[in-house]
């Protein structure tokens, strides 16, 4: 039991270190579930993404990923500027009128569930990190427990369904708080300078 319990317990540990970080994908699963807007998809959609790319990087994937940098490289590109983006989108969020912005089925229903997926699915898919952490870093580790590698993946993927359901989730208990314009034009500011900051440094990096 111990043969298992040990590097499952190392998997959580560390995919939990990985995963929670300010990044985009956390930050759009946290207005998601604030405006509780097909949350549970979304919530599917990263937990999944994280499950694939943590089992390919203990399978082996992160060494054929680094045998090939030109796909960071374009995963860097394309990210960076999906990233950025999305930052000015936010930016013009945040200068827009001080009307009142309600939390309710008519705003929470302006985004389709197809769109919120196909975002979650960019953001995750498309940010280098994803390579770098999830597949190569992972991957490494897992290696390093041996024939207890697969016990290492499954910590690891109970962390990332463990975090994102706990921030999709929990992100709507403060949907009264954002009853207000102002609440909502903080947070489009903080998702703006995120965005441009971290999408800036990726596109920076090549």
């Amino acid at each position: 039991m111990t043969t298992f319990l040990t590097p499952a317990l190392a998997g959580l540990l560390t995919g939990a270190g990985l995963i929670i970080a300010i990044g985009p994908q956390n930050i759009f699963l946290l207005q998601q579930g604030v405006r509780r807007s097909h949350t549970a998809a979304v919530v599917a959609v990263c937990a999944l993404s994280d499950v694939i790319l943590i089992v390919a990087g203990v399978a082996g994937l992160g060494a054929l990923v680094a045998a090939h940098p030109g796909v960071v490289t374009f995963a860097k590109l394309a990210g960076g500027a999906y990233i950025v983006v999305l930052g000015l989108l936010a930016a013009k969020r945040c200068l827009r009128s001080d009307e009142a912005i309600a939390i309710n089925d008519g705003e929470a229903g302006t985004t389709s569930r197809w769109a919120a997926i196909a975002t979650a699915l960019a953001l995750t898919w498309l940010n280098p990190h994803v390579y770098l952490d999830t597949v190569l870093t992972m991957g490494a580790i897992a290696s390093s427990h041996g024939n207890g590698k697969w016990a290492f993946a499954i910590g690891a993927c109970a962390a990332s369904f463990l975090w994102f359901t706990a921030l999709g989730h929990g992100a709507g208990r403060l949907s009264r708080v954002f009853s207000k314009s102002r609440s909502w034009k903080i947070l489009d500011g903080v998702v703006a300078v995120v965005m441009l900051i971290m999408g800036g440094l990726l596109i920076a990096s090549v």
